[in-house]
């Protein structure tokens, strides 16, 4: 995919209120850990997180997303009336239905004739997001458009930690498929796209390229159990051999689509995953680590919104400038690739 006429804004992120360490989170394991003879500072030992960030108690991801939109809206200089399409793109839903989108639209006071919906794909959703707005800036339907995330960890989180205190069957073996929920964060990002033809920010999306490898769609799996509330569970070093053989042949696509290489690229932001995924993922793509710019230790995975807060926090310390280019990578559970070019 290529891209001639889509202007982004600067992104703008909310940052939940309450940071709560892997230290904090072996305490409350701390029986389980007993139990089965783990050793302290596993948790960030293995992930390299240090924090990850919660909101506070009943904030919902609407609440997030609209925080971070209005943020992205006054940096932009964009009226809300200026919007035409709003994308909602978080694993975190407020409800079934309406569309989070919905919520997420009223809060911001947008009219009646933006468009409005969900899109849901794992880790991947906002640079899905980002992908359809273009898409329809590139053929005339848009003059701008939000995409907007906001992540909430905090129900995930507590319903691994009460499983794993009351299943006395646990092994040392069983419990691996639970630990990659202790690396989930919470957190909101937005980012406002428009068209080159209505206003040239300068700031452009260029292009990428996308992969699926779905014959390991069962690698990492959550859902709503009715009596243990949200668990999810991952075989870990599967995922993470698989997902980077999938990012190998993307990475070779990317390339290819925009006449990019290594040396082109000033800055990578990649989706937040863990130590082992960053090191494993530019080993196998032979990229300069140094050009990886990371929030991991104190954010930890806030899914979606991983990606584009990193590269909001890469401007914000003027890390990332204006002339640079930066490739968006990301990789998630399905298992999906998408890889996004950005000229700054």
């Amino acid at each position: 995919m290529l891209y001639s006429q889509v202007c982004l804004y600067p992104p703008a992120y909310e940052a939940p209120p309450h940071v709560l360490t892997s230290a904090e989170l072996e305490e409350r394991l701390a029986p389980v850990y007993e139990r089965l003879k783990l050793p302290e500072g596993r948790l960030e030992l293995m992930s390299g997180i240090h924090a990850r960030r919660f909101w506070l108690d009943g904030t919902k991801p609407s609440e997030g997303a609209a925080r971070a939109g209005k943020k992205a809206l006054e940096a932009a200089g964009v009226s809300p009336d200026e919007i035409g399409c709003l994308i909602f793109t978080s694993v975190s839903r407020d409800m079934m239905e309406p569309a989070t989108a919905s919520f997420v639209h009223r809060h911001l006071g947008l009219p009646e004739k933006c468009q409005i919906f969900d899109l849901s794909n794992a880790c991947l959703g906002f640079l899905n997001g980002m992908v359809m707005l273009a898409n329809m800036i590139e053929l005339g339907q848009l003059k701008k458009g939000l995409v907007v995330a906001g992540e909430t960890a905090e129900s995930l989180v507590e319903s691994t930690i009460q499983h794993l205190l009351s299943d006395e069957s646990l092994t040392r073996k069983s419990v691996k498929s639970s630990f990659a929920s202790f690396t989930i964060g919470s957190g909101a990002v937005a980012m406002v796209m428009g068209s080159k033809k209505e206003h040239d920010t300068g700031h452009c999306l260029k292009g990428g390229a996308v992969r699926t490898n779905t014959g390991y769609n069962n690698l990492c799996q959550g859902a709503q159990d009715t009596s243990k509330g949200i668990l999810m569970a991952t075989d870990s070093e599967e995922l993470l051999k698989r997902g980077v053989e999938t990012a190998a042949l993307t990475w070779r696509d990317f390339q290819d689509e925009l006449a990019w290489h290594q040396k082109d690229i000033d800055h990578f932001f990649c989706h937040q995953v863990g130590r082992a995924h960053a090191r494993l993922l530019f080993e196998t793509l032979q990229l300069d680590e140094g050009k990886n710019f990371a929030t991991l230790p104190f954010w930890g995975n806030v899914g979606s919104v991983s990606a584009p807060l990193t590269m909001a926090i890469g401007l914000e310390r003027r890390i990332f400038k204006s002339g640079e280019k930066a490739a968006l990578l990301g990789i998630g559970s399905g298992i999906n690739c998408l890889m996004l070019g950005v000229e700054w």
